[in-house]
């Protein structure tokens, strides 16, 4: 069973210029550190969904709040998806870690590539990700001002009165179990507490801004459902191929792979080099 999002701890630690990164932390505490990037929007309680399975893999799980989500602080202006690898470095110090692996869930793909500029990171996996410049209608309505934080200020509104499943149907057409369902919804929601400027910010990026492949040398591993709507295959697989690194298809959609290829994704992820 799907561990709720209260299953989780939440740290924090405090940046060098005083912002504030907060994360949860689950799995085996004694696994090998998985930094694990949730979506957009998402949230730290991400990390409800992979719990369960981190532990069955050996994982230590961190998953942070990016800036501006849940209770992490927003960025600095003119701040880039480039100084996310900053703020993970000092996230890694601030648990005296030396090696750790990334994972990067939709939104959060590109951020775990961006993470791999520190040198101990391990691994790099991806999860039905983004890849920029991307061509959807979000990327599409971020470039219009404020027209995207108030169609999410709508879907949250619209979420809050329908349940869980309204969240849940944006990402996946399968049925789910409740507590997948509260999960993915609580994420949803955490995200979204304070507005949609973060969930703003990371989408206009996605639009304009090209994402060079595996700069880092680290392997790299893809996994991506053929089925998926909110982010297409073909720019995962030129990505992959650019890299050098492997894809993995899977008979699934955008949520549907996350869930069935957690594990796994867990377990590669988690290997040290």
């Amino acid at each position: 069973m799907t561990p709720r999002p209260t299953d989780l701890r939440t740290d924090a630690c405090t940046l060098s210029d005083g912002r504030t990164l907060s994360y949860a932390t689950g799995g085996d505490p004694d696994g090998h550190p998985v930094v694990v990037h949730h979506g957009t929007p998402g949230s730290r309680l991400f990390g409800a969904l992979l719990s369960a399975p981190a532990t069955e893999a050996g994982v230590r799980l961190l998953v942070p709040d990016r800036p501006g989500y849940g209770r992490s602080s927003p960025p600095p202006s003119e701040w880039s998806r480039e100084e996310w690898a900053a703020d993970v470095t000092e996230l890694l110090d601030a648990e005296s870690i030396d090696l750790a692996g990334a994972l990067g869930f939709s939104g959060g793909g590109p951020f775990a590539l961006a993470a791999a500029a520190d040198d101990r990171v391990t691994r790099v996996g991806l999860i039905s990700t983004v890849v920029p410049p991307a061509e959807n209608a979000l990327a599409t309505l971020a470039s219009v001002p404020f027209a995207l934080r108030a169609m999410f200020r709508l879907s949250k509104a619209f979420a809050s009165v329908s349940g869980p499943n309204a969240v849940v149907s944006q990402y996946t057409d399968r049925d789910v179990s409740d507590a997948v369902a509260e999960a993915v919804a609580a994420d949803f929601h955490e995200a979204l507490d304070r507005g949609a400027r973060a969930v703003e910010r990371e989408n206009r990026s996605f639009a304009s801004a090209t994402l060079d492949p595996d700069p880092s040398g680290v392997p790299l591993r893809a996994w991506h459902g053929t089925g998926d709507e909110n982010t297409p295959l073909p720019p995962v697989r030129s990505l992959v191929q650019e890299s050098g690194g492997t894809l993995e298809t899977v008979d699934a959609d955008h949520l549907g792979t996350l869930l069935d290829r957690r594990r796994a994704a867990l377990e590669w992820v988690g290997e040290t080099r």
